[in-house]
């Protein structure tokens, strides 16, 4: 049994590509150490609390859910093979044959490990994930789950609730790939990040639309890690991306370095737009896209499901609900405090759902929305997987831009920002240690983001080793190795 056996990153995808889905063992114990035995079978990708699981068990503060199966590499031989996780609620220690190859902390936040060193060469290499989910007992990213289900909110879940998946890639391989197109200069420029140095030079790119090949370029020789390549789209080529006509360009990028075998070739796809915000004859600001006055009209989407909570039965279960959303007259959905799979947001794109993404709720710490703040930046890890989290998310459509700098500019020591990019007037700030807030005048961003008069934070941010709030179980990755060590 394999569910949700489809490539999880459309924004990114690779030939190589092995998925994980399907029955592990698991346990429930008091002790981060690997149990004597295991207690049965568990569905991955779903939340023990969930019936889809076939376990039916609610993980509690303090406890280790754990997980373990054997698995073969991808096919092929030389290169690094990367193992990826779409989400685990909460925080996650993850072992190879043995060997501690990494951790995680945020249940919303994909993440990777490099775990070529620890392959056994054979067929049989040993996986386990040790979890633990704090849910009401701290300020972490939770949404609506608790422990006590009722009102506005649902049950909590925990663990592994995306797709683990494996893949081969080069020894020098692109790590993130950034796509930005601009609607009024009808170009797309593509970034790749590449794992070592020298891996971007003379980087290239083709868009094709419609199957067809309608640009191609190279980027400099003098690029290092770091590779561009900027695209112009003719006029007979451009087709500007809105509900009613939701047309996405193919994008493919690749490396050049070293032998053929060495390339590294990744797939993507975007969309020519352009939101902005115009008066009307009264002198009201409306919503533009593409120049042009829209009715956003949508719905409020929970992102629950009756017997999976946070995954869905099946990715044509997600295409099914979408389209009847659209057939009902909807444009838009407004995500509610959670972060969807990236398939999601990639069938919004191409049926024509704009998305309006929240940010998901933590804890209280001086307030829901402070607490939010403070855990998200906790949460974000290192400027590499900073980078690579906005960078996937960054692709899609229609996010809201509010989201996206969010996300890119999680926990840059001792930097100011504003959620909304560039804005005139009085700033918002939240200090790591003293939450506070300035009224917002009305205006625009730079890139037409309308503003309203009503808070939206700017942090600035003093980084810490350790998490400050101790109400946590443990506060970060180094915690999960010395239990495991013990």
């Amino acid at each position: 049994m394999h569910p949700l056996t489809e490539y999880p990153r459309p924004a990114m995808r690779r030939d190589s590509y092995e998925n994980l889905n399907g029955l592990w063992q698991y346990a429930i114990t008091a002790s981060a150490q690997r149990p004597a035995a295991w207690d049965g079978e568990i569905l991955v990708p779903y939340a023990p609390e969930c019936r889809a699981s076939g376990v039916g068990r609610t993980l509690q503060p303090g406890q280790w859910l754990h997980y373990h199966r054997f698995f073969a590499p991808p096919a092929g031989a030389g290169g690094r093979v990367l193992l990826h996780f779409g989400a685990v609620d909460y925080a996650c220690a993850v072992q190879v044959n043995g060997h501690l190859v990494g951790g995680h902390r945020g249940g919303y936040w994909p993440f990777t490990l490099d775990i070529t060193a620890q392959l056994n060469g054979t067929g049989r290499n040993s996986l386990w994930v040790a979890v633990q989910d704090p849910t009401g007992h701290g300020t972490q990213a939770r949404g609506k789950q608790t422990l006590q289900p009722g009102g506005m909110f649902y049950p909590a879940q925990s663990g592994i609730w995306q797709t683990v998946w494996l893949e081969r890639v080069p020894e020098n391989y692109i790590q993130s790939l950034t796509v930005t197109p601009d609607y009024d200069a009808r170009t797309v420029t593509v970034k790749a990040h590449t794992s070592a140095p020298g891996g971007a030079v003379n980087l290239w790119a083709v868009v094709r639309a419609g199957g067809v090949t309608i640009a191609e370029d190279w980027g400099s020789d003098d690029a290092d890690q770091d590779g561009t390549v900027t695209l112009h789209i003719s006029d007979e080529h451009f087709f500007p991306w809105s509900p009613d006509t939701p047309f996405l360009y193919d994008v493919t990028v690749g490396t050049t370095q070293g032998e053929e075998e060495q390339f590294d070739t990744v797939h993507s796809y975007f969309a020519l737009r352009k939101w902005s915000c115009a008066p009307d004859a009264r002198g009201v600001l409306r919503f533009c896209l593409n120049d042009k006055p829209i009715l956003l009209n949508g719905l409020l989407d929970q992102g629950y499901w009756p017997e999976g909570l946070y995954t869905p039965p099946s990715d044509g279960a997600v295409v099914r609900e979408l389209q009847t959303i659209k057939e009902l007259g909807f444009n838009l959905l407004r995500k509610h405090a959670k972060i969807e799979p990236q398939r999601w947001y990639y069938h919004c794109d191409r049926l024509g759902l704009i998305v309006w993404q929240d940010f998901v709720s933590g804890g209280t710490l001086g307030g829901v929305t402070s607490g939010t703040a403070i855990n998200a930046l906790q949460e974000a890890g290192n400027k590499a997987s900073r980078d690579m989290i906005a960078a996937s998310y960054r692709t899609h459509v229609k996010i809201n831009s509010m989201c996206i700098e969010l996300i890119r500019q999680f926990y840059d020591e001792t930097r100011s920002f504003r959620i909304t990019g560039e804005m005139p007037g009085s700033y918002q700030f939240i200090d790591m240690s003293n939450a506070g807030i300035k009224e917002q005048p009305m205006g625009m961003s730079s890139d037409g983001v309308p503003l309203f008069r009503k808070p939206i934070f700017d942090l600035k941010i003093k980084a810490q080793k350790k998490n400050p709030y101790k109400n946590e179980i443990f506060t970060d990755t180094r915690d999960f190795q010395l239990a495991m060590e013990r």
